[in-house]
């Protein structure tokens, strides 16, 4: 159901002026049942509730052109909008705002990042798989099988098992799988056998991000306004939005965008680097300037005033440099590289990675 945004940037006029959607896929276990409790867990099996995706989405309604920037969910950060009865305000994980709901992780973002925040859409598991299954399944060509396999415990955490390759419609359990796979790793003779992905979560978003764009395409290969209405209406019952974007929003903003081309999609994934705090915990430390550069170039200004700056693995905050515009690169359609202000040599999509087909 629409929920306020009241953390959201002031209202603007989303027919002409840019804005920023955050996007959050949610792990939340609240409402499974049947067989989504079988596959994903109940709320008392894995309990709260963490942002297992954190991507913007800023939108150029005049150019018609849009970008995506993610976030990694474990980025060190100052938490913002949590009670101290939560126990998680301080020094944490960027995924963790979200245990209190959308406003915290927005605060954050603004905090942190000078992000305005105009909207929110919040997408479970079972909002993913229904959208997928609306049409039908996605098509990902595959080089190798695939599979979810974490070393530490021997599991298939997510499901994730392709066994084939070539370009296969995936519905949208396997789909889920794909996107949540952390542990990913493909059947490479030449490797020797299966091996893992070395990127880790750097790598589950850039698949993230080749699944947004076959999704898209199989929306626009059957498009027509009746289809396209059909497969909001068939959706927006699965995510949470703010109560500022409804239907009627998004069916506008989907019918303008109708004819955007998918491989024009540019995608950032903010700068880190894995560290360790002294207590032990795996995070992601912002590059810096690199993100003030990269966020610049997103925005198309540069940000505005943080006041809770990124922090290193001692919980320090990081010197934040003012937005120079410079040219970071940026990963864009079927994960070519190219700069924002030159032109270099595209960087080819991992071969182990699906894409679109």
């Amino acid at each position: 159901m629409p929920r306020l945004c009241s953390a959201c940037a002031a209202p603007t006029n989303d027919a002409i002026q840019p804005f920023n959607v955050l996007i959050i896929g949610s792990d939340t276990r609240a409402g499974n049942t049947g067989q989504a409790a079988k596959s994903f867990g109940t709320a008392s099996e894995v309990g709260g509730q963490r942002s297992d995706t954190i991507k913007i989405l800023h939108v150029d309604p005049v150019s018609k052109t849009a970008q995506l920037l993610s976030i990694p969910r474990d980025t060190w950060v100052e938490m913002s909008g949590l009670p101290a009865s939560s126990g998680l305000t301080g020094p944490n994980k960027i995924n963790t705002a979200y245990n209190n709901g959308p406003v915290p992780l927005v605060q954050t973002i603004e905090n942190t990042f000078g992000i305005p925040i105009s909207h929110f859409i919040v997408v479970d598991f079972i909002g993913l798989i229904n959208a997928v299954q609306s049409v039908n399944g996605i098509n990902m060509h595959f080089n190798y099988p695939v599979r979810d396999y974490d070393p530490n415990t021997g599991y298939n955490n997510t499901g994730l098992d392709i066994t084939t390759t070539g370009c296969i419609n995936l519905n949208g359990n396997e789909t889920l799988a794909l996107a949540r796979s952390r542990y990913f790793e493909y059947d490479d003779p030449a490797m020797g056998g299966w091996t893992g992905d070395p990127t880790s979560d750097i790598g589950r978003i850039e698949r993230q991000n080749l699944i947004i764009e076959a999704l898209i395409t199989k929306v626009e290969s059957t498009y027509n306004p009746l289809s396209l209405k059909s497969f909001l209406d068939s959706v927006v019952h699965d995510i949470a939005i703010d109560r500022n974007l409804g239907l009627g929003e998004l069916y506008n903003l989907a019918s303008g965008y109708h004819a955007f081309s998918p491989s024009r999609l540019k995608t950032y994934t903010l700068p880190t680097t894995s560290a360790e705090t002294p207590g032990g915990a795996d995070i992601e430390v912002v590059e810096e300037p690199q993100a003030q550069q990269m966020l610049t170039a997103f925005l198309g200004t540069p940000p505005s005033a943080i006041t809770t700056p990124p922090l290193d693995e001692y919980s320090d905050p990081i010197s934040v440099p003012a937005g120079s515009g410079a040219s970071p690169t940026s990963t864009s359609g079927a994960g070519t590289t190219t700069p924002t202000t030159s032109v270099t040599a595209p960087t080819p999509i991992p071969a182990y990675d699906p894409t679109p087909c």
